[in-house]
């Protein structure tokens, strides 16, 4: 009975040393006497005790390491700290395990050198404004530097970039003036454009005032045209009554030339300072004048 139970443990040591399940997305790198066997992948793997040895189990999802901040020296001899994660994913594990003695240490040893060569060869506000570029060349670096250990690096970001306090505040200060700048530059336009807005209301103002006017002189001088026509025809009128009233009454010749003259008398009293007497009235002026030399005859 003894052996029995010392048999059925010796069975069972056996079977646990024998019987290995792998989980998903991890592999087991199994040596026989020493040296590489085989890779076992996720289910059920059959090994022989004491013969063949389980030496380490590969994740194959994607990992992230945590690089520690590095104080990076840039181009333009300025001091700046720098956190930065990677994320790689191991492709072969064989290599993975017997390439290197630590495939995390190595990437970050090479992680650290990569963003010191980079950074060195860029002035402090590249840096700022060049992150994707940083961070794409990095991970070509890192992928190609690691691919021989069987390892992918599919990104790599920089979380911060923490400058010295002085060139921080340096940065806050210029930061301010130029969104003064910005500020007064918007102030500058809105007061160019309202006085532009201004001018072109004024213009047009003036512009329409000035169509008023013109629009007021034309129909005041037409007004104006119309009353002295309307005078005119009246005139014309009256003369032609009067001409017409004279001819029915047969004037005869010595009645026309005292009409004549007593035009002329109204015409003298005028401002004028010539007057021009119409051929006709000369024959009354000069009946006159005869008379008067009779006169004087007379009286001697």
């Amino acid at each position: 009975m003894p052996y029995l139970i010392i048999f059925l443990a010796i069975v069972v040591i056996i079977a646990f040393k024998s019987i290995k399940v792998v989980k998903q997305s991890e592999v087991y790198i199994i040596e026989r006497l020493g040296k590489f066997h085989k890779i076992a992948d996720a289910g059920l793997t059959i090994i022989i005790p004491f013969i063949d040895h389980v030496r380490s189990v590969v994740s194959l999802k994607e990992q992230t390491m945590d690089i520690p901040p590095q104080g990076v020296i840039t181009e333009d001899n300025v001091t700046i700290t720098i956190d930065t994660v990677v994320f790689y994913q191991i492709t072969d594990p064989a290599k993975a395990v017997y390439e290197i003695q630590s495939l995390r240490k190595g990437i970050e040893y090479l992680a650290i050198t990569t963003i010191r060569d980079i950074v060195g060869k860029m002035s402090l506000d590249s840096t700022f404004s060049s992150r994707d570029l940083i961070n794409n060349q990095l991970r070509i670096l890192l992928d190609d530097a690691t691919d021989k250990w069987g390892c992918k690096v599919n990104r790599v970001e920089i979380k911060d970039i923490t400058p010295p306090p002085d060139i921080r505040d340096a940065m806050e200060k210029q930061m301010n003036a130029e969104r003064n700048k910005r500020a007064a530059i918007l102030q500058a336009e809105g007061e160019k454009q309202s006085a532009i807005t201004i001018a072109e209301g004024q213009k047009e103002a003036a512009i329409l005032q000035a169509e008023a006017d013109k629009e007021a002189q034309i129909r005041r001088a037409a007004g104006e045209a119309e009353a002295i026509r309307e005078v005119a025809v009246a005139k014309a009128q009256e003369i032609q009554m009067v001409f017409e009233s004279i001819k029915k009454a047969n004037p005869d010749d010595k009645l026309i030339q005292l009409k004549s003259l007593e035009a002329l008398k109204e015409l003298a009293n005028g401002d004028a300072n010539k007057v021009f007497i119409p051929f006709e009235a000369t024959k009354a002026l000069s009946s006159l004048g005869a008379i008067k030399e009779v006169m004087k005859d007379d009286k001697k």
